[in-house]
């Protein structure tokens, strides 16, 4: 199975074990309502614009209302379906998915007390690692800071400009950083200084 699917099946499960009304790292969003953003997502391109773009984001928070309103076996069979035959998800998969799947199966995982990382398939870590260097050259780029995003096996991706500071951690933790969620299990290197205004650098879209 390709790493994206792997990922869509782990947030279906998470999602089925913490159930609609619990709640992720999606800011007051339950369960229910980020699958809604994930079918809206795939499966609504006319509404889909407004996650990004303010002024057409009443419009999506009313079509993604009334995808909420599906029951919640519903929800969780037009998520695990994948993308509709129409969407250009369906081609570009791995590349717009993994990282979507991945963090959001760990936003659900870890809003939960007593959370613990998953042992990841070698082939999501390795997509992971590809993930992370193309987001954080986004997201990172106008940082203060020359941020360097590390593993075990090295440097994936290093962007901004500065002073330099390291975030190390496994592939999937560095994923969660970069994506802009704090309870990543990652440790920084660099000045006591550095390390603080990394705390306050922008990490998402």
């Amino acid at each position: 199975m390709k790493p994206a699917r792997i990922e869509r099946a782990a947030l279906v499960e998470a999602a089925r074990a913490a159930g609609p009304d619990a709640p992720t790292l999606c800011g007051d969003w339950t369960v229910r309502e980020l699958l809604a953003h994930l079918v809206l997502r795939e499966s609504r391109l006319d509404a889909a614009p407004g996650i990004f773009i303010k002024p057409l984001a009443k419009y999506t928070e009313h079509v993604q209302t009334n995808i909420a309103a599906r029951s919640f076996d519903r929800l969780l069979a037009d998520v695990a379906g994948g993308p509709p035959r129409f969407s250009p998800y369906r081609l570009v998969d791995e590349q717009a998915n993994l990282g979507e799947y991945f963090v959001h199966a760990e936003d659900i995982r870890r809003a939960a007390p007593g959370w613990h990382p998953r042992q990841l398939d070698p082939s999501v870590e390795r997509g992971l690692v590809a993930v992370v260097a193309r987001m954080a050259r986004l997201t990172l780029r106008g940082a203060p800071l020359r941020i360097s995003l590390t593993t075990e096996q090295g440097t994936v991706v290093s962007a901004g400009k500065g002073n330099p500071v390291a975030v190390i951690g496994a592939p999937g933790e560095i994923t969660m950083w970069a994506f802009g969620r704090d309870d990543a299990l990652v440790t920084f290197e660099g000045e006591d200084a550095d390390i603080d205004l990394l705390t306050k650098v922008k990490r998402s879209l």
